[in-house]
Formats: structure tokens, sequence, C-alpha cells
């Protein structure tokens, strides 16, 4: 039997199949946006070439897929989801706007406010209300109510947010309105914060269930394709969903919960990540995963992830809470341009799938960070994609030079530029999750994956003072091999805030274990394996505004000192985030979060035992720029083999994936095959 994982980027969709023996192949396919299922159905084809069977053949042996999708993170950042009304408390609807009275950038005083979803004309305030405890304050209002469906019908939305005041506490108004909903306009979408984000602080419940409202009417109809090709095409198996946490979800609740498929294909990433840092026995690692149009960074800290309720994606509040990811717009389609004032920059613009970097062929002009690449001689242009794919090296070169003449330098200054700019931009990013927060990056290796990191892992790490870095055999495609490795996973939180009042060792054991029961038999309906439990709180000092995620495993509920121990976790926690900690001050406990996990056996990969004490061999030369202009020698990923060490400058190519190294850098073949490079302190490239 085959598991599949499918990871679709902005310009490649990777696809990895482990079938029972471990035995790993992998493929990518172009994306395509317009319907990211051709994309997959493509890949899906060359795959089962790989594994030397028909695709309706693969897939009748295939017993899970995996899907990271970017549908949902697509919609945001273009404006195209779906039309959104929101339903509301009578005097609330300007929440969207009013937000938490903060700016992205508070002291640029020109900035505008990020654009709401849903516009004013389209905000209903229904005449209700509940008291923080849950009592009905004033009744739901069915004239105002009536008002606001006729409203709603008249405008031609297709989904609608409703989110009353103090709904974490009583659903009965919203669900009462999604049943009116249901029968009146039974066409339209209806997401209920009591079911998207039950818990307090109104903007956030507000924008997270409007952001899920607009995303899930597209995201549903994508899955129902998709399903309905793969199962026209044989696939009887099960497909799940990858979610912004990291673990998995069937299709229904992907659909149900879109606003959590945000960070979809990142998720995977970081999965993979993981697995690659226990594989190794490395605790600490930054995540680097540089693709066509972005590059995601993380951190592996003492061998865990961080999960944060923190996330948002075009200005847009997402309170679920999601994998610690940064995103930024560096890739190999990032456009390099001069502004008007004569400044040089790379991104955020993307070339994308379509037209692609000027270097595909397919009509793009503008240079991008994949045509230097080849004009400073670190691509193979007649090996990409294993020779399927030829680049167009003239093309490149002429894109590079319409640059060159705008910036008065040679080609090979303004390649060359391209390719420091982006390096600084993506250690910027670096910077911002590890500096930033107190974290020193030397002590982390490095990662490497994605398409195209290789190129420019070694300048990245030699930028930060990190010393190792790690390249996996699957690094084009670590993202979709990671969700191979993902659990089931289902979230549910309950807020737990008396003001004034400090929470109990009786209340606190009752919610948890309400939580517990509630998450166990949903995931029952999914999963008949083993199901562990993952507890935490969302915790501040009593004058703090915003509260920290505090992990609570291993804590016995039982325990006479509950509170004092849970109190104590936070003090830690604070202290890790702040470097200190106010023990004398209130702890309040805000929000209980529990999650059931349902652990998916996924194969063991063995380091060999046998290393060759051969030396490498070369099977080439290339003339690219290292320092200066000079032949350097060319090696395949695919001939090397454990125990094998190299010295640079040196270019290791594979398939879908090209890893430069430096002079005085040196490589090893570690056990798994993979690429552990230590830098010197040389001058890079």
């Amino acid at each position: 039997m085959l598991t599949i994982g499918i990871d679709v980027g902005g310009t490649f969709t990777d696809l990895v199949a482990i079938d029972a023996s471990g035995r790993t192949v992998f493929a990518k396919s172009l994306s395509t946006p317009e319907d990211q299922s051709l994309g997959v159905m493509t890949g899906l084809e060359e795959l089962a070439r790989r594994l030397d069977l028909s695709r309706a053949d693969m897939l009748a042996q295939t017993q899970r897929l995996v899907h990271g999708t970017t549908v949902a993170t697509n919609a945001l950042l273009e404006r195209r989801g779906a039309k959104v009304a929101l339903i509301t408390t009578e005097g609330h609807r300007d929440v969207l706007e009013m937000r938490e009275g903060l700016k992205g950038n508070r002291y640029d005083l020109r900035s505008p406010p990020p654009e709401p979803l849903v516009p004013r004309e389209l905000r209903f305030g229904v005449r209700e209300r509940m008291r923080p405890d849950g009592e009905v304050l004033i009744p739901l209002d069915q004239d105002s109510l009536n008002e606001a469906i006729a409203a709603i019908r008249r405008s031609g939305a297709t989904s609608v947010a409703v989110c009353f005041l103090h709904a974490y506490r009583n659903a009965a108004h919203e669900h009462a309105v999604a049943e009116r909903l249901a029968r009146e306009l039974p066409d339209v979408g209806v997401s209920c914060s009591s079911d998207v984000l039950p818990q307090i602080k109104e903007y956030e419940r507000v924008s997270t269930t409007v952001v899920n409202a607009y995303v899930s009417p597209i995201v549903r109809r994508y899955l129902e394709r998709l399903e309905r090709r793969l199962t026209e095409a044989g696939f009887a198996g099960s497909l799940f969903i990858i979610l912004s946490h990291g673990g998995m979800a069937p299709v229904e609740e992907a659909a149900r919960l879109a606003a959590a498929t945000v960070l979809s294909g990142p998720a995977g990433g970081m999965a993979g990540a993981r697995r690659s840092a226990a594989m190794l026995g490395v605790a600490d690692l930054v995540a680097f995963d540089m693709g066509g149009t972005s590059t995601d960074i993380s951190l592996i800290a003492d061998g865990a992830m961080t999960l944060s309720a923190d996330s948002g994606l075009a200005g847009q509040r997402i309170a679920l809470r999601s994998l610690d990811i940064a995103s930024i717009a560096a890739g190999g389609g990032s456009v390099a341009s001069v502004d008007n004032g004569g400044i040089f920059h790379v991104g955020p613009q993307s070339a994308g799938a379509m037209p692609g970097p000027a270097c595909y062929g397919q009509g793009g002009e503008a240079a991008t960070v994949t045509d230097a690449n080849v004009v400073l001689g670190y691509l193979d242009a007649a090996k990409f994609m294993g020779g399927k794919r030829p680049l167009d090296v003239s093309a490149a070169e002429a894109a590079i030079d319409r640059l060159a003449t705008s910036l008065k330098i040679t080609r090979i200054e303004a390649a060359a530029g391209i390719f420091r700019l982006v390096n600084l931009k993506m250690a910027d990013g670096i910077r911002m999750m590890t500096l930033r927060r107190g974290v020193d990056p030397r002590r982390f290796a490095l990662l490497s994956f994605g398409g195209a990191a290789g190129l420019h892992a070694v300048e990245l790490a030699r930028e930060l003072d990190i010393t190792r870095i790690i390249v996996p055999t699957t690094a084009s495609v670590l993202s979709a091999w990671g969700m191979l490795t993902s659990d089931l996973r289902y979230e549910v939180s309950r807020t737990h805030f008396e003001s004034g009042a400090r929470s109990t060792a009786g209340e606190v054991r009752e919610i948890f274990e309400g939580l517990e029961a509630r998450a166990t038999e949903r995931l029952q309906g999914w999963f008949d394996g083993p199901i562990a439990i993952e507890r935490a709180a969302e915790m501040r000092y009593g004058e703090q505004i915003f509260e920290i995620d505090v992990s609570l495993d291993g804590i016995d509920l039982s325990s006479p000192s509950l509170i004092a121990e849970i109190e104590k976790r936070f003090h830690r926690r604070h202290e890790e985030l702040y470097t200190y900690a106010s023990r004398d001050q209130e702890v309040v406990f805000v929000n209980a979060r529990v999650a059931a996990v349902g652990r998916v056996a996924t194969y063991e990969a063995d380091a060999h035992a046998v290393t060759t004490t051969k030396a490498a061999i070369p099977r080439g030369t290339r003339r690219a720029l290292f320092g200066e202009r000079r032949d350097v020698p060319v090696f395949a990923l695919d001939e090397l083999r454990p125990g094998h060490m190299l010295q640079g400058p040196a270019i290791i190519e594979a398939e879908t994936t090209t890893v430069v190294i430096n002079a005085g850098d040196a490589l090893t073949v570690n056990g798994f095959g993979w690429l552990d490079i230590r830098l010197c302190k040389a001058q890079g490239i």
C-alpha cells in the first residue's frame, strides 16, 4: 500500500509517495493557480510513471492521501473570496474597522488600515444581547433579524458570518440565526463564531469568523472538485488536509473550518522539519523553505515546534492556533526592479508559475532570482527538472541585461546584486524569528529545503554566523514528505475568565475534562487508533492585555497543587519569552485549549551502517561566480553515498534542486544520504 503527500506551491506542485517498505519516490508538476486540482492530477500522473504504475493502479493502491493547499491563502492575498455579509449585535458592526486600535506600523502615520473583508453596507446589527456570564439580557429580536436577512438576500452575498457579543458563553442566539439562514437562504454558507472560535476577545472572534466565511466557499468547492477527480481516477482511500496547526483533518472538517487551512502548505514543511530534527538527533533547527514564490521560516527549539494564536495574513487577524511561521515574499520567481528613486528591489512581486521567470520561456520578461542563478552559472539550464524542462539562457540574459542597463552596471553585477539582495531579505526574516525574540541563531543548524533553498543556504547561513547546514535528499519536496508524518488533530477551546476572581483547581479540572471528552469523541469519528491529549492555557498577568500560550502537558489534573503548578509554568514561559517573570503579580487564566491527537504510523528511516571510503567523482565542471568566474566541479546528488566528503567550491545537483557550497566549506554525506555542510569563516560567493 502507498501513502501520498501533495503540497501545492506558488510555482510547483510537489508529490511524494512512500510504500510499505519505506521506498520514497517524488515528482513535481507546474502549479495551476486557476484550478489547483489540475496541477495535482498532472503531478499524480508523473508520480505514477516514476513508480512504474498507471495512475489508476497507483491510486487504487493508495491508502492515505495528505494534501496541503494554498486555496485559502491565495483567496486572502488576492482578495477573491466569497461576498460576505456580517450579522452581529446591534451597535457593534464596526468592530472590523476599529480592530484593536493598533496599526501594523504604529510609526507610519500615513499608512491606511487594512480594508475589511466585509464593507459597511453588508454589516448588519441585530437587536440582542448576552451578558458576559451567558445570561440573556435582550432576547433575539425577530424583526431586526428579518430586516437583516432580507437585506442579505438583496445584496447577493454568498456567505454570512454570525458573531454576537459573548456568544462564546452562550451560543443560543447565533444558532437560532444559523437555523433561520439555512431555511431562508439555503444556498448561502454560514459561519458562526461560537463554532469557529468560541472564546473571549470580540475583534479576534469577529475577524476570524469573517475570514472563515470569506474563504470557506472557495475551499469547499476546490476540495469537492479534487475529491471528484480523484474518485474518477480510481482513488478509494482517505483524503486528509493539513491544517495550519500542523495536524491533518478530513475534507469535511477542513471545509467547515477553512480559515485553519491558511498555512496548510508551510505547516507540512514544519512537520518535515520536526521529523528531520528527530532523525538527526538535532534539537535546534532553523527551518528555511524557499520555493518559487515565497520563503517560509520557522524554528525547531529543543526538538519542539511552537504553536501560536497570534497569526494573520493580508492584514486579517486569524486567532486560530497555528504553527509559528514567518512567510516573506522571496522566492525563485521574485522579480527584481528599480523604483522611481533608482533603488534596487527584489520582490515582493513574483512571476509565479505563469508566466514564471524569463528563463522558463513562457513569455516572462522581468528579471527574477531564478534568472540571476542561471546567469551566475549556479543552475544548469540544460538539466533543469532532469532535462525535461530546459531553461532559456538567452531570455534570462536579456531580462538581466534590461535591469543592468537601468542600473548602469554589467550583467554579472546585476545578477550578483539580485542574489545578494534576496539573501539579505531572507536573513532579515530569520533575524525576525530569532534575534528579535532573544534567540541566538548561532546555536541552530539551518535545515535547507524547498526547490530554491540550496542555491542560497550557504550565503544565508554565513550572513547569520550559522556554521552548519543540513540538506535532506527530499529537500525539494520536504513539505509534501513532512505531511506524511503528520498526525490527525482536533482542537477545542473554552474561555474561563472571571474578572477579579482566581480560578480554582476544581474549575480548571472540570474545564479540561469536558474539553478532552469533546475532542476525543470528535476524533474517534475520524480515527480508530490510540489518541493522545495535549493541554494548553492562554494566560497573562492581571494588568496585561495579551495572553501567552503555556503548555500544560504532563501536569496532573488531580494534583492538590494544580493551580500553583500551572502558574509556575506560566512564569517560566513568560521568562523564556520576555526574559523576566513577575512572580508576585496576579496570574489570570483566560482560555483552556485541548488537542486530541491520533498518532499515524510513519515509516522509520534507518541510517546506513556502511559508508563509502572512496572519493566522490564529479560528473563535470561548470563556469560559475565564486568570487570570480571560474570552473567548479559539479556532483550529482543521487551519486553521492554516505561517507562521501567534499570541499568547496562545488555545485551539487539533483533533478529538482541544486546546492552551492563555497571555497573552504566542507560537505559530508550522512547516513541518510543527506548533505551535512560545515561553513568556514572565508568570504562567501
